[in-house]
């Protein structure tokens, strides 16, 4: 993970781009998370609502410019960058693209990963997964 994008960088989004979505696919759902978090798995990016004609997202992406954006780990709405303790080794980021079936999932902006998490059984045709690491020298 470039330092730009995470809490000691710019803090900005990544730009994230994809392709090939399944038929049927109304809409997608993005959860960026840390497995390898102290406390657990740690949320630094919940966004869905994301139009299934969209075929990414552009680096710096903001809260309201498309989609709907919850609230992640930090408190915050939209991306929270990486910033795990210093010393803990390298962590992954789990970048988990949801194609979806629904045009809409009815959920609050301020909406937990919990709620994210429930709302989207049932609606997901198919999910896209990367990973990066960073660590904190």
């Amino acid at each position: 993970m470039p330092k730009r994008h995470t809490g000691e960088g710019e803090d900005v989004a990544p730009a994230i781009e994809w392709e090939d979505a399944p038929p049927g696919t109304r809409s997608f759902a993005l959860i960026v998370d840390d497995p390898d978090a102290p406390a657990g798995t740690w949320t630094h990016w919940l966004l869905w609502d994301i139009p299934g004609a969209e075929h990414g997202l552009p680096e710096g992406f903001l809260p309201g410019s498309l989609g709907t954006s919850g609230v992640n780990d930090f408190g915050n709405e939209g991306y929270g960058g990486p910033m795990p303790p210093v010393g803990h080794g390298p962590h992954r980021y789990q970048f988990k693209l949801y194609a979806l079936d629904t045009g809409r999932l009815m959920l609050h902006v301020d909406s937990s990963r919990a709620q994210l998490d429930k709302a989207l059984r049932g609606h997901d045709l198919a999910e896209a997964w990367t990973t990066v690491k960073y660590e904190r020298q």
